[in-house]
């Protein structure tokens, strides 16, 4: 690789860069002394336009096409998941910046807005790391970022508790992912990716292996919060300031996510798939039967994961009378879902002998990482907008409990309105996009996995997304059903109403037509 293509692979990167510097020199070098709001509206502009930079930047490196996305040799990695998974963070933190136009928690706007864009930076490095080192760097980046944000608000001890909490977590999650990566490059010898699988497969399991998994799932449990990798959740949600409560849940999400596909697949068998333009048929299927033992065990863990998160997370959800703290327990279960369809693709059981079975079961691996993609990027969109709308409630009543919500249809309907079309697609109810990102999701975990345990799974989480109507409802009673204690109406600012009517806009269109998004992720994969 040369300079040339460094570049051009970092250009996305680059642009939120000079963004984030650009929005420095402008507030505190010009905007020192102008009117708060003015500041917070050129800082957030100025942030939307880097995001725009960048998304022009992705289009510049030809994303769409047959990339498999995992190039040997390569830091980092353009085209298929990647290119999907940027593309969401973009336009989320796009969207986090129009919301923080309302804000007032801070007055040191330009630095928020700039650490917003560099953990974003961070989040586009991990979508496209395929190096151990590389993946390293760039959660540290999105993590300080997201540190920093989350004690923004000085004023409010809820604040520093939320941030010191955060941190905490944060350093001993560091910790057990650089031990896992630790024992993989002792493994191996390698912190290339592609490189790392060659040699799994090639040395064949080791004990070692699955101590190495177990940390860098706890590690990467931390940043999806997975239960018991969770703690640290409810805290950050309700203290943090609610433009980066939403970019937590939603931009971190996206970005861990895809890296746990990242590493999922490239480290058992759904990666051996690039090997068959280099085997024959039946040295493939020797190696797949020989490996499929440790996928079988890597799922497991996976599976007890997912369980676990969506068991604590609906059941605490129930007792919340804090909307923040119910939307961080609800994010821990949708987390158990994902990580339900993050697992399916680690081993490959019953694989017959014929070239067109292997290619028939990449389908359904295929099938089964759009569904995960299609779920975190609507997860994220729907979240943003429910952080959205707590927000303005919150400044209105000053508190962000259920009570907060009294007679919300009264006093100011079209906000109603959006909230009422957010939760009930985070409940997964038809026909909004939250429905039919689970129904992908569950139909993929049953067609990618036979056997009783995913069987058992799918049907446990769609027990307890049954479970999770209610205490969505709970709210949405009392925005609708019980009369108001006070009636005066809640006003918000023009771009903030317009951003969440976009966003529950586009949630009833992406569910009344769900092959537009499908459709367009299946763009960045060759058709096979």
């Amino acid at each position: 690789m040369n300079y040339a293509d460094l570049f051009r692979v970092t250009l996305p990167e680059t642009a939120l860069e000079v963004a984030a510097l650009l929005v420095l020199v402008v507030d505190l070098g010009f905007l020192r002394k102008a009117a708060l709001k003015l500041r917070v509206t050129v800082a957030a502009l100025l942030g939307v336009t880097g995001c725009g930079a960048a998304l022009w930047a992705l289009q510049a490196q030809c994303v769409h096409g047959p990339s498999f996305d995992y190039t040997l040799g390569l830091l980092l990695a353009t085209g298929g998941l990647t290119a999907v998974a940027q593309i969401g963070i973009l336009v989320l933190t796009a969207l986090t910046l129009l919301l923080l136009i309302d804000s007032v928690f801070t007055r040191h706007v330009g630095e928020f807005v700039a650490v917003v864009l560099m953990a974003a930076t961070g989040g586009l490095i991990i979508a496209g790391a395929r190096d151990l080192l590389v993946i390293f760097v760039g959660l540290e980046l999105l993590s300080l970022g997201l540190y920093i944000m989350t004690a923004f608000a000085k004023t409010s001890g809820k604040s520093a508790e939320a941030a010191l909490k955060y941190y905490l977590f944060g350093g001993m999650s560091a910790a057990f992912l650089l031990f896992g990566f630790s024992y993989i490059y002792g493994l191996t010898g390698s912190t290339n990716l592609p490189d790392i699988q060659d040699a799994i497969f090639n040395q064949g399991p080791s004990p070692l292996l699955y101590v190495a998994w177990i940390l860098v799932v706890a590690g990467l449990g931390f940043k999806v919060a997975a239960v018991p990798f969770h703690l640290w959740a409810p805290d950050t949600y309700e203290g943090a300031p609610a433009p980066a409560a939403a970019f937590i849940a939603s931009v971190s999400k996206v970005a861990s996510f895809a890296l746990l596909l990242t590493v999922g697949r490239l480290l058992t068998v759904y990666g051996l798939f690039r090997w068959t333009y280099n085997m024959s048929t039946s040295d493939l299927v020797a190696q797949l039967h020989r490996y499929d033992a440790v996928g079988v065990r890597l799922e497991g863990m996976l599976f007890a994961v997912a369980a676990a998160s969506m068991i604590a997370g609906n059941l605490t959800a129930l007792a919340q009378t804090s909307v923040r703290r119910l939307l961080a327990y609800s994010a821990i279960a949708h987390a158990g879902y994902i990580i339900l369809g993050v697992s399916t693709g680690q081993h490959l059981t019953g694989m017959p002998g014929e070239m067109e079975s292997l290619l028939s079961s990449w389908r359904y691996l295929i099938a089964s990482q759009n569904a995960v993609l299609y779920y975190i990027l609507t997860y994220g969109l729907t979240t943003i907008g429910a952080f959205g709308v707590v927000d303005v409630v919150q400044r209105a009543t000053g508190s962000d409990k259920l009570d907060a919500f009294l007679g919300l249809h009264k006093r100011n309907p079209v906000l109603a309105a959006v909230l009422l079309v957010l939760f009930l697609s985070l409940a997964g109810i038809p026909p909004l996009v939250g429905f039919w990102a689970k129904f992908n999701l569950f139909a993929a975990v049953l067609g990618v996995s036979a056997g009783p345990v995913p069987f058992t799974l799918v049907a446990l989480a769609v027990a307890f997304s049954a479970v999770s109507l209610y205490y969505y409802l709970q709210v949405l009673k009392r925005a609708y059903v019980m009369p108001a204690v006070d009636e005066t109406p809640i006003q918000a600012h023009p771009v903030t109403m317009a951003v969440l009517v976009a966003i529950a806009a586009a949630v009833v269109v992406l569910g009344c037509f769900p092959a537009l998004l499908q459709n367009w992720i299946q763009s960045f994969y060759p058709v096979l």
